[in-house]
């Protein structure tokens, strides 16, 4: 009967639980890589309307996973701006208006909605605005499929 020296048995045994650790260490690198899965839907309701002004409300559902910090992002057709907000912290830059979380609305849970309003200017046609953005995302009604980080992980081996 042959038996083997325990030093082998040691070196095994650590190179085995390396291995292991680097494996794992791998999975959790590529888990905090992916992008979760998004998709929302956008209510554009104008309350009021009178010559060169009017009241609108956004309501955002969250279709995809859920959402801590948010920023919704569209595009004004023609001669609309925001004059005042509430519910949101609403900046513009020319035709594009972000309406961004406040501290108090911070989260959308998955099918859940948030809901903000401004007073607007608007000259010749009061039209709707498009392009609904929530974190980059177009705001279509479909759930996208979640994205992995393109950037290449090292090989277990490299840990």
């Amino acid at each position: 009967m042959h038996q083997k020296p325990l030093r082998s048995a040691r070196l095994r045994l650590a190179t085995v639980a390396v291995a292991s650790f680097a494996t794992l260490a791998a999975g959790l690198a590529g888990a905090a890589s992916a992008q979760a899965a998004q998709g929302c839907e956008v209510d554009y309701f104008v309350e009021h309307q009178w010559p060169g002004g009017f009241t609108a409300t956004v309501t955002v559902r969250n279709l995809g996973e859920p959402v801590d910090g948010w920023d919704v992002e569209w595009v004004w057709p023609e001669g609309q701006s925001v004059s005042h907000g509430w519910n949101a912290a609403f900046t513009t830059t020319g035709e594009q208006v972000n309406a961004g979380n406040l501290s108090y609305n911070r989260t959308i849970a998955t099918g859940g909605s948030v809901s903000f309003g401004f007073n607007g200017t608007w000259a010749g046609v009061n039209r709707e605005p498009f392009a609904f953005q929530l974190n980059g995302h177009t705001c279509d009604g479909t759930v996208g499929e979640p994205t992995t980080d393109p950037t290449p992980s090292s090989p277990a081996g490299d840990l």
